[in-house]
């Protein structure tokens, strides 16, 4: 978890002050430091380049702000994308088809389609998915995303690496698939895993990586030379206060030389998301509430789970701070809930702040993986607002959206007119 400097008890996000940011505006507000995302990049990038080439694919469905997908792509950044949507959504922003690779999961015809009309990269996931490609076009590259039997993650619903996961090809089929694809005529890249979402130790990648160096051997053997070996992403991050960051240059250096000794292959892929945004973002909210409901209090704010759902959906921790009361002494506990008719509508359970006036400015820590791109407009509320703060500016990047908007799709019948 980021430390953010205080002035005058006052949080700042890159010289920006949290007030400020809230009074110009409004709240519920997403606000991202885009020196800190330029930093995050270049840090994981460095600590594998340093000992192999390295191909980062930044996991955009973490994130798909244009203006921080175009911050990327000037860092020299690729893409892992899982829908035709996340692949338009980089071509939009600046990237080329050739700094993309599509890793979808029960993938349409229709999406293929559109998919290889993008001229992207495909990353197989399924037996039939080959064979529906193979009528589609045979043109493009491609590789093959497998199921290593290896899983890691910070819950159940992130794991995707085990065996029976409904993602890749299973052990049994790898070598057979790669032949097959190979007898289609198909132009074969490299080989692909991911085990899951916000791992915080080295050995599952080393698992991993052990898995898929047995299959490049095994493939050399069988005549089919692949250029890249993919870890996918899953580097987590430490949300709570005083947890360890994972040492990435540790985690860059063993599986760098893993690759070097064992095999031929000279880049190494991998797919960084939350790693890259998370901590870059903060959200903005205002306490609109105070209660005392006798065995609990609550901190009621404008900002639910229709802004940030992880804390509702995964049992998620995030930080919690008064903005306004920055670094002060803490007096009480508090639950700090949001305006959403749900009982699990809860940022953050028995909290230790000082105590709360409304309309103080409550700051969500490490919001930019998986905050704005999971949020809904559930009891039809409008998305909020994104700002980008660069070094005391900001940038308005994405507008909030207007009432209008909740029903621009929506249509009634004459009849009921």
């Amino acid at each position: 978890m980021r430390d953010f400097d205080s002035k005058d008890g006052v949080m700042h996000i890159a010289g920006r002050s949290v007030v400020d940011l809230a009074d110009e505006f409004g709240t519920p507000l997403y606000v991202t430091d885009e020196e800190r995302l330029r930093y995050n990049y270049n840090k994981i990038h460095g600590a594998f380049s340093a000992h192999i080439r390295t191909k980062v694919h930044y996991a955009c469905k973490a994130n798909t702000n244009l203006a921080i997908l175009r911050v990327l792509q000037q860092e020299g950044s690729g893409i892992d994308a899982v829908s035709i949507g996340e692949v338009m959504s980089c071509l939009k922003a600046g990237f080329k088809p050739e700094d993309i690779m599509y890793t979808g999961v029960n993938v349409s015809n229709q999406e293929l389609r559109q998919v290889t009309d993008a001229g992207v990269m495909i990353n197989i996931d399924s037996s039939s998915e080959l064979d529906r490609l193979s009528k589609i076009n045979k043109e493009l590259p491609i590789s093959f995303r497998i199921t290593p039997g290896v899983g890691s993650g910070h819950g159940a619903k992130v794991i995707t690496g085990t065996k029976g996961s409904k993602f890749g090809i299973p052990m049994d089929k790898v070598v057979s698939e790669y032949k097959r694809a190979k007898s289609m005529g198909f132009d074969i890249k490299g080989i692909h895993a991911h085990i899951g979402s916000g791992g915080q130790s080295t050995e599952p990648f080393v698992e991993e990586l052990d898995v898929l160096i047995s299959l490049v051997n095994q493939l050399k053997e069988e005549g089919i030379d692949l250029e890249f070996i993919d870890i996918g992403g899953g580097i987590g991050v430490p949300y709570k206060p005083n947890e360890p960051e994972m040492d990435v240059e540790e985690l860059g250096s063993t599986l760098a030389w893993m690759v070097k000794e064992e095999t031929d292959i000279e880049t190494l892929i991998i797919e960084p998301g939350r790693y890259i945004v998370c901590d870059t973002t903060v959200v903005l909210s205002r306490c609109v509430d105070v209660k005392d409901a006798g065995s609990r209090r609550y901190i009621g704010i404008d900002a639910g789970f229709n802004t940030l759902i992880r804390p509702a959906m995964y049992d998620s921790y995030h930080h919690v701070a008064i903005g306004n009361r920055f670094n002060k002494a803490c007096t009480s506990r508090y639950d700090i809930s949001g305006p959403i008719c749900e009982s699990g509508d809860c940022m953050a359970y028995d909290r230790v702040l000082p105590d709360p006036k409304e309309g103080d400015v409550i700051v969500i820590y490490d919001a930019g993986a998986y905050g704005y791109s999971m949020s809904s407009n559930y009891n039809s509320r409008p998305l909020c607002r994104e700002v980008m703060v660069h070094k005391g500016g900001v940038d308005i990047i994405r507008e909030s959206e207007p009432m209008d908007d909740l029903w621009r799709h929506q249509k009634v019948p004459g009849r009921l007119l």
